[in-house]
């Protein structure tokens, strides 16, 4: 038998502290349901923290962020700088050196990952960065 069809409410959802002190993250049930091979979560921005940029990289084969509400800025070893809105995605490649420059107060963005649990490695900013891209 294949795995069950799973369900995560938004309604009485719990957003926990994760990777990042400033976020609060919701589980959408995905990493169960997968064993492990996928992550799916909604990421919150903590009223009154701002960012902590640090470059860094993760061990993973796969990372989508997709952006629910506000903003969010990241700046990438290949592209420069770029500013996320609603609507706006980005699928980051494995082990791209990144840092969260800034974000709104009303974040909410879903983030997809394979696999679920993954390794994050604080890094050096890279020697030189292309401008910004749209």
């Amino acid at each position: 038998m294949q795995g069950r069809t799973t369900i995560s409410r938004a309604e009485g959802a719990v957003f926990e502290q994760g990777l990042r002190s400033f976020f609060a993250y919701r589980d959408l049930g995905v990493r169960a349901a997968t064993g492990g091979a996928f992550g799916a979560h909604v990421i919150r921005a903590v009223p009154g923290t701002g960012a902590a940029p640090q470059w860094h990289t993760h061990d993973l084969g796969f990372q989508l962020v997709y952006v629910l509400r506000g903003w969010v800025t990241f700046t990438y070893e290949d592209i420069g700088e770029v500013t996320f809105r609603p609507g706006d995605s980005v699928l980051q490649p494995p082990g791209i050196r990144h840092v969260e420059v800034a974000h709104s107060e009303d974040l909410e963005l879903l983030e997809i990952t394979s696999p679920a649990d993954f390794a994050t490695a604080v890094t050096e900013a890279p020697p030189a960065l292309p401008g910004s891209s749209p």
